[in-house]
């Protein structure tokens, strides 16, 4: 194929890896539509088919090390914490007995009431001062 008719080719190669990500829920072709504009600028400038190769695969690469990193934390899908976390560590006021085997107990903690049950499996009296050592779904898990 003649140098002439490159554009053809890095200009299809850029609508084809840009509809591919449009397509697709995560960023897997980016990279290589900023290389296919390189290599077409590069063959726009006359640079030989081998130059413009070597541009496509050296951009893609750098494109993919430079922003691959702010992909992954804006695409981080990890739990967040919420401000329940926060009651990890304090003590709270059992308001019911808990007791893992009927199973009953509730704790007023950060404020508010929550469900309860014991760490190590042990009945906890109303009115004892407990720690938060977890929370388990709605449950907050005690000692």
């Amino acid at each position: 194929m003649t140098d002439v008719k490159m554009y053809v080719v890095w200009a299809a190669l850029i609508v084809a890896f840009g509809v591919l990500e449009g397509i697709t829920a995560q960023l897997v072709s980016i990279w290589f539509v900023i290389g296919a504009i390189a290599a077409l600028i590069a063959q726009l400038l006359g640079a030989t088919l081998i130059v413009q190769i070597i541009v496509f695969i050296a951009v893609s690469i750098i494109a993919l090390l430079i922003t691959r990193p702010l992909v992954r934390k804006k695409l981080n899908t990890k739990a967040e914490k919420t401000n329940a976390d926060r009651c990890i560590g304090q003590e709270a006021v059992v308001i019911e007995e808990i007791d893992n085997l009927a199973p009953t107990g509730q704790v007023k903690a950060d404020g508010k009431v929550w469900t309860a049950r014991s760490a190590n499996g042990e009945k906890i009296p109303k009115d004892s001062i407990v720690t938060v050592e977890k929370i388990d779904g709605v449950k907050l898990i005690v000692q």
